[in-house]
């Protein structure tokens, strides 16, 4: 097949918040828990603890974090991820300012 005779592939752009992308009505608040959670999975993955010791320091079940574990993060509110950074010693600041058209309402970071 010659360079010009190949099929062009049709995308959509995403929005950045892929369960707004699938049209889910919750969709910011599960963007903000995926987002938190992926970062409480981070810090733990880089300790280096077994599954028993993240129960004992985030004060929750062995079944449990290995839901966290395995990227379940809709299992807990996002009060319940914020608590699990407070217990993990990280500081979280929340920023509120206008927001602009075309942008996300809702950015989580994680310093590095």
């Amino acid at each position: 097949m010659k360079k010009d005779e190949r099929k062009k592939i049709e995308f959509e752009k995403g929005s950045g918040n892929v369960f707004a992308d699938l049209g889910l009505t919750d969709a910011d608040e599960l963007y903000v828990r995926a987002q938190i959670g992926f970062g409480v999975f981070e810090i733990l993955k880089n300790r280096k603890l077994k599954q028993r010791e993240i129960a004992e320091l985030l004060g929750i079940p062995q079944p449990e974090v290995s839901h966290l574990m395995n990227g379940h993060f809709s299992r807990f509110t996002t009060d319940k991820l914020l608590d699990f950074l407070r217990r993990l010693d990280q500081k979280v600041t929340i920023k509120i300012v206008p927001h602009k058209r075309g942008e996300p309402y809702q950015v989580i970071g994680f310093a590095s």
